[in-house]
């Protein structure tokens, strides 16, 4: 976008130079193009193309690390390791505000591991 802004403010320059004999409102309006040109690529550049390129930056790098804690532990399960110290290497893979405390985790893994009751 900023190289938008350059290609505007030279092709406005260009075409002002082309009408330089012309009257002055004319000059005027040729340079007043080329100025909000010039500003129109800069403005969309870093208000704009920047903020967006952060934010889906930042959502593929949560997209990552959900998919590294996955890899992990099934990679972690597939080379012979128990269960719960698969869960326990993709915990410790996340970022300390997402990562559950160990507690917590085992918490969550015994209601998930309670036996069905028997019906009667």
């Amino acid at each position: 976008m900023p190289g938008f802004g350059i290609v505007a403010a030279v092709l406005g320059i260009v075409i002002t130079m082309a009408s330089i004999s012309g009257p002055v409102e004319q000059i005027g309006h040729h340079v007043a193009a080329a100025l909000v040109g010039t500003f129109l690529g800069i403005f969309l550049s870093y208000g704009f193309m920047n903020p967006l390129a952060v934010n889906i930056e930042f959502v593929n790098g949560a997209e990552m690390a959900y998919t590294r804690c996955i890899a992990a532990a099934v990679v972690g399960f597939a080379n012979g390791m128990a269960p719960i110290m698969a869960v326990e290497v993709a915990r410790r893979g996340l970022s300390r505000e997402v990562r559950p405390t160990a507690e917590g985790l085992e918490a969550m893994l015994k209601s998930l591991n309670t036996p069905a009751k028997p019906k009667a």
